[in-house]
């Protein structure tokens, strides 16, 4: 197995352990934790305005758990997935690389070994505390997670200078198979990614043309109209602003997420266009997994923008969505798993020793 291959698996499982696990945190503890910080800052707003201090404390002491729940689990999401995309990069530089194959090799299990760290760590941090640990403000989970992140940034830091001793000596690389290849799957995943990418792009500048600064202004004057509904004692006026605020956040996260979304899985499906012929799959199936991970790559952005128009019923299919990329990715780490090698051992004996000239 060469190092390109070792990135492009470990990369592609870092993506699907970090969706997998963003559908199950949105299916079972998002919407619920959502709930449960909107109803404590209800809570602690009306215990403000009955002037119980205790009862303050105690709501905002239960906002911070549950902000640090969720932010933990946000975080080892993201960390997963941003990770796989680093990897897939570095799969796709590994021919430049001025270094052996074996030294490529051992920095990629390096690699791997900190991008997995990181965010278990990053996740362990709301259970595992300060319990035990040397520190006093810094707890085991974020001690791993730190040299997670500390090894990942070596390891990228060694593979740019790779790059620069290649490009500095200018060296000659292998011809590569890869980047070269003009299969259907590929130019579909290409094409349609680019299509994602411009729309979130596009969607991106009309919510900060038309939406972005009402939503500003009205943050404002929904925070105004609670401390004045506080000030004043007027329990109506303080729940309607809460009502409001809760709103308007929902409909700020909806359209960054949706933008977000697509802009990701545009790139992510750029990138998988490069490795199609090292899927070992027929073209026909390799087709239909293109089209799978493009449809739900659509799908996913579309149902997360409608949540606050439709509810439930746009988050079900959302997650619906989110499942269909995971499939088609899973089905391709299978399809890469099952690859012989023939490309690398051919790039090895067009390049090594004793090859024609």
């Amino acid at each position: 197995m060469s190092a390109r291959r070792l990135f492009l698996l470990g990369g592609i499982a870092l993506i699907l352990t970090g969706m997998f696990f963003g559908d199950i945190f949105a299916v079972f503890t998002l919407h619920q934790n959502a709930a449960q910080v909107g109803a404590n800052l209800a809570a602690a707003a009306q215990a403000a305005l009955a002037g119980n201090r205790q009862a303050v404390l105690a709501n905002f002491q239960n906002v911070g758990a549950f902000l640090e729940n969720r932010g933990t689990k946000v975080d080892t999401h993201v960390h997963m997935i941003d990770f796989g995309y680093l990897a897939l990069m570095l799969a796709i530089l590994q021919p430049w690389m001025a270094f052996t194959e074996s030294v490529k090799k051992k920095l990629a299990w390096v690699f791997l070994t900190g991008a997995w760290l990181l965010p278990v760590g990053v996740y362990l941090i709301h259970y595992v505390g300060l319990a035990h640990s040397p520190l006093k403000t810094i707890g085991w989970a974020s001690i791993a997670a730190d040299f997670g992140g500390l090894i990942v940034l070596i390891v990228t830091f060694v593979c740019l200078l790779g790059l620069w001793r290649h490009f500095r000596g200018k060296l000659a690389g292998p011809p590569d198979t890869l980047l070269a290849d003009r299969s259907t799957e590929g130019r579909m995943l290409f094409a349609g990614g680019i299509a994602l990418v411009l729309l979130g792009f596009f969607h991106g500048a009309y919510y900060a043309a038309t939406d972005l600064y009402m939503h500003e202004a009205q943050d404002y004057s929904l925070l105004a109209q609670m401390s004045t509904g506080a000030a004043a004692g007027a329990g109506a006026v303080l729940d309607e602003a809460l009502s409001g605020y809760g709103q308007l956040q929902g409909a700020k996260a909806v359209n960054i997420a949706a933008h977000a979304h697509s802009i990701e899985f545009g790139l992510l499906a750029i990138m998988l266009a490069f490795f199609q012929s090292y899927v070992r799959l027929c073209t026909s199936w390799k087709c239909r997994w293109a089209a799978v991970l493009l449809i739900g790559s659509l799908l996913l952005p579309v149902c997360v923008l409608l949540e606050m128009r439709f509810g439930l019923v746009a988050g079900g299919l959302a997650d619906v969505a989110g499942l269909l990329i995971i499939f088609a990715l899973l089905a391709m780490w299978i399809g890469i798993l099952r690859y012989t090698g023939e490309s690398d051992a051919s790039v090895r004996r067009t390049s090594g020793p004793g090859a024609p000239q």
